[in-house]
């Protein structure tokens, strides 16, 4: 992997660098047209037919090359019945891909001796040394059984603890304590109480078995508030937000940003997009504005821009340091950005999974644009990213968009993205 530290550049404007010369990107709501960005036009004008054709209200994509920001464009708008356009400013639900951030936060944690990501939860949350599994029994119903060993905190960062979402064979138990789904910003309950109660439920599945997507992360987030002390924003905040200067990633929105927050949409009855429903604000301003801001979601809890998650990319491509910060030592990056699970990730051909992020293994196997070892995730609204060590290329993508509708966004923008790479500088 490249640990040449490098400085991902910003000034008061965006930089878009074309044919190997700086320039200042074009401002949010001009046409591609005025941009003479060669084969990254074609991504622009890809974004703005998703617009156009009504199947997306907006999107802010980022592409940085070698430590400089090749090109960021926002398109649509933001609200479209305000008539707001999108801005590269805009802020985002960024939903799993808060994962990854709570993963770097306990390998702070283990980097400092605070505990070793091959502990025994149980360890730092005794409520979790003993655990149940829930077992189909054939006949529609489920047996709990014991958990045949304990659960560690690398099955949490691998997602093979065999804790989901409340929707597994005890399905009926989850939903009775009221634990199902993954959105928190409603909750007037304090992460480390609604993880405490999740250990009396049954698992999905025995540690080790299998890959099993759910609230690991949650928990690693209320791990991260019993070790350090402190509550979990506090923690990310002075851990990883500040020395990256992500001023603009928050739990909860501060007051004065609330106009930047990014309305969601999803396919109306009648075609297009309308405001997608909002049950107990889980979509609109609602909680995330209004909320009672006491739940931390370590599994889907932050909000960000583009700018912001870049720069936490860049960190880590950079191996753990950004613009003398260092975050992580760069073995720590190493360790987080290879495949633990074997073949047990079967999402994707090709595909493992690592500490917080998902692995490229097999290129072919795949079928898509990149390289072996890059790494990546997404989330629930439809927002994506990946790190291509290889190639030193960092893409965000931010919209909201739930449920998607079968749109191929994210597959066009790999594939543009990948076209233009030759051109970048």
């Amino acid at each position: 992997m490249n640990r040449m530290p490098r400085r991902l550049l910003w000034g008061v404007l965006p930089v878009l660098v074309v044919g190997g010369a700086l320039a200042v990107a074009r401002a949010p709501g001009s046409t591609a047209a005025e941009s003479d960005a060669g084969r990254l036009e074609r991504l622009s004008g890809a974004l703005e037919s998703y617009v156009e054709e009504g199947e997306l209200a907006g999107a802010v994509a980022l592409v940085a090359h070698e430590g400089e920001v090749s090109y960021l464009e926002a398109v649509g708008h933001r609200d479209v019945a305000a008539g707001d356009p999108m801005e590269t400013d805009d802020i985002f639900r960024i939903a799993s891909q808060t994962k990854a951030i709570v993963s770097v936060g306990v390998m702070i944690l283990q980097e400092e001796g605070e505990l070793l990501i091959s502990d025994p939860l149980g360890r730092y949350l005794p409520e979790y040394m003993e655990t149940t599994v829930a077992v189909p029994d054939g006949a529609g119903g489920y047996d709990i059984v014991p958990a045949n060993r304990p659960i560690t905190i690398r099955d949490l960062l691998t997602h093979t603890a065999g804790i989901g979402y409340g929707g597994g064979p005890a399905a009926d138990l989850w939903a009775e304590a009221d634990i199902q789904g993954w959105y928190f910003a409603h909750r007037d309950e304090p992460v480390r109480e609604t993880v405490r109660r999740m250990a009396a439920l049954p698992m999905d599945a025995q540690p080790g078995e299998r890959f099993v997507y759910g609230y690991a992360t949650d928990i690693l987030g209320a791990l991260v508030e019993e070790v350090s002390g402190e509550p979990l924003d506090a923690f990310l905040r002075t851990r990883i937000f500040e020395p990256l200067g992500m001023a603009d990633t928050h739990f909860y929105l501060p007051e004065e940003k609330r106009d930047r927050l990014s309305v969601v949409y999803s396919a109306s009855e009648e075609g297009g997009l309308a405001p997608a429903p909002d049950p107990g604000g889980m979509v609109g301003q609602g909680a995330y504005v209004d909320g009672p801001r006491t739940s931390f979601s370590g599994g889907a809890g932050l909000l960000s821009t583009a700018h912001d998650y870049a720069r936490f990319l860049q960190m880590m491509l950079n191996g753990g340091e950004l613009d003398g910060a260092r975050v992580l030592s760069s073995k720590s990056v190493d360790l987080m950005t290879v495949n633990h699970v074997g073949d047990r990730f079967n999402w994707d051909g090709g595909v493992g999974f690592g500490l917080g992020f998902s692995v490229l293994a097999d290129l072919g196997a795949r079928g898509t644009p990149g390289s072996e070892g890059e790494y990546g995730w997404g989330g629930a609204y439809h927002s994506t990213y990946w790190v291509d060590p290889a190639e030193d290329l960092v893409v965000v993508y931010f919209t909201q968009l739930i449920p998607t509708g079968g749109v191929d966004d994210h597959a066009k923008l790999r594939t543009l993205v990948y076209q233009a790479l030759d051109e970048m500088q």
